[in-house]
């Protein structure tokens, strides 16, 4: 067969300028013979293909990148088993709110519903998780569905996610009519910024100045807003939680941050204004159960973000910046209502709980099996990292420790979802997106195991990331859970498997760490010598504050135990 090649305006040729316009730098990807034609024209182009093990681990990739970067992340998998395999990726993105362009292909148009090799309908399975989803059959069209799909994934005029575009292979070889290679399409558009309503911004500003109480919670709506909020709560003196979408956006010695008094902040506010944030199970949907009297202030620009579960006495749908900019400005010189002494309280507290937190970490025990703590691990490991790295914290047991014993100026996990496993692939993801700083990726190791081969990826691109995997041979949460609920332990254990071993075999930097004295000396080594992996041996019979709450035997009316009789007294009054 002789060597294909493609004219510069041929479907798969405009593709791959189209994402070189559009400032991409990489591609996350697993070939096949239904995207090849778009695969080599992005090489032809310039652009960097990260071929993964696993479409899930090229969709986790590109969800990192896009939320490292601040654009759209690219993934490309081929059909068919491709498309199903990457779901759960694009099922992530979309919970999280994540704008991601997923590329795809089928067989030609010829073959279709004919039994042809992967033939599928991917739009109809994707459909319910996507912003958009469309099967381009003619090339005419394809410049344009590009532009569209990316403008629905960036959320312009409505929610950001993830969207999912397919050609069959005869489309992408054929040739566009210069005619309609409109530069349009090409260009990159700004951000539209929909501007608060100055009456709604009255309305905020006699709610907010009012409180006395006041809390502010963020979620990935508010992560381009980090200037203007931190002059608001100054100004207001309002206690501050972020969330594991905005973790970093407000710095920890920021005088309003109280994140060790979580469970107490929530039911003593009288206002709680929340910015790009659901009110989802993670925040007790906002119940009066939980959050007693509060009145609510919602911000953030798109819908979901601002009338789930809770309506707000005021609401803002607009840019959140913007917002918080006019809210500043309108209130002027007014003094707040604020009860300060009730945030210095609350702040002397959170610092008084952190600073035991740290040296409860540092002296934790081990556990009757000579195993280390979790907590000794993480101490050791915010000990050797810089202040600015970026931490990807991955797992169901081990995330209830990383989350609250790693501070971190940017941070990744498996978001709403509950997705674990994304812990190898962020990282990869990070680790070539940020590479003058530091990537740690701290996970279990069960959700270690759901993308182990990437580690091979990471070798192979050389990727800068360090993966460190609290080996505790056992999905703890649920062995808990078991235990206290059921009576019986089954099917929850696992092997204290040679992770190390298996990085070594793909050519990484690995050693296995069993004391706790040789923890800096290998974290040291690991940090000079990436990509790199430990398998740290810690003991399971560490119990976490999720298995604790009674998050694995999911009540039936919230999330955790504490909140579930909360709700069932409010409920029965």
């Amino acid at each position: 067969m002789p060597i294909q090649t493609f004219s510069e305006t041929s479907s798969a040729a405009i593709i791959a300028r189209f994402l070189k316009e559009r400032g991409v730098k990489r591609v996350y990807a697993l070939c096949g013979g239904h995207i090849m034609p778009i695969w080599m024209q992005l090489d032809k182009v310039g652009i960097r293909i990260i071929d993964v093990r696993d479409e899930r681990a090229a969709v986790y990739m590109a969800h990192a990148e896009a939320q490292l970067s601040g654009g759209f992340g690219v993934a490309m998998v081929t059909a068919g088993p491709g498309v199903t395999n990457a779901m759960t990726g694009i099922a992530n993105a979309h919970t999280a709110r994540v704008p991601v362009l997923v590329l795809s292909g089928t067989p030609p148009q010829a073959q279709e519903n004919r039994g042809a090799l992967q033939d599928m309908r991917h739009t109809d399975l994707v459909r319910s998780i996507t912003r958009y989803a469309m099967t381009v059959r003619r090339p005419e069209l394809v410049l344009q569905e590009l532009d569209e799909a990316v403008s629905r994934a960036l959320g312009h005029g409505g929610e950001p996610g993830p969207v999912y575009l397919d050609f069959p292979v005869d489309t992408q070889r054929a040739e566009i009519p210069s005619a309609l290679l409109l530069e349009e399409h090409f260009a990159p558009k700004e951000r539209p910024r929909t501007a608060p309503e100055p009456t709604a911004i009255k309305k905020a500003v006699e709610l907010l100045w009012s409180s006395k109480r006041p809390l502010v919670i963020t979620g990935r709506g508010a992560m381009g807003a980090g200037k203007a909020l931190s002059k608001l709560l100054s100004r207001v003196n309002a206690a501050y939680l972020d969330t594991g979408e905005s973790k970093g956006l407000i710095p920890e010695d920021h005088p309003s941050v109280v994140a060790a008094m979580r469970g107490s902040v929530l039911g003593q506010a009288d206002l709680v204004i929340t910015i790009g944030r659901k009110l989802d199970f993670q925040l007790a949907y906002g119940s009066p159960a939980v959050f007693g009297d509060a009145k609510f202030l919602r911000i953030a620009e798109c819908a979901s973000e601002i009338r789930d579960n809770r309506r707000g006495e005021v609401e803002l749908l607009c840019d959140p910046q913007m917002a918080l900019e006019a809210i500043l400005a309108e209130a002027g010189e007014r003094q707040p209502a604020t009860d300060t002494e009730w945030t210095k309280e609350l702040r002397n507290q959170h610092c008084q709980r952190s600073e035991k937190l740290y040296q409860k970490m540092v002296e934790a025990p081990p556990g009757s099996d000579g195993l280390m703590h979790p907590n000794r691990l993480l101490a050791a490991l915010r000990g050797a990292i810089p202040k600015d790295a970026v931490i990807v914290a991955d797992g169901g047991d081990f995330l209830s420790f990383a989350r609250v014993g790693l501070p971190a100026t940017t941070y990744l996990d498996p978001g709403s979802l509950g997705c674990i496993g994304i812990g190898t692939p962020f990282g990869i993801a990070a680790s070539l997106n940020r590479p003058d700083q530091t990537v740690v990726v701290a996970t279990g190791d069960g959700s270690f195991g759901f993308n182990a081969m990437e580690i091979d990826s990471a070798v192979r691109h050389q990727a800068p990331v360090l993966i460190v995997v609290a080996n505790n041979g056992s999905w703890a949460i649920e062995v808990t859970d078991q235990k206290e609920t059921h009576g019986k332990v089954t099917g929850t254990h696992l092997r204290f498997s040679d992770y190390a071993g298996m990085a070594e075999s793909f050519g990484m930097h690995s050693e296995r760490v069993e004391n706790p004295d040789d923890l800096p000396a290998a974290i040291e080594r690991a940090l000079a010598n990436r990509p790199a992996l430990l398998d740290v041996l810690v003991t399971p019979e560490a119990v976490s504050s999720d298995a604790k709450s009674g998050l694995a035997w999911v009540p039936d009316l919230q999330p955790v135990a504490a909140w579930n009789d909360a709700e069932e007294k409010w409920r029965n009054q």
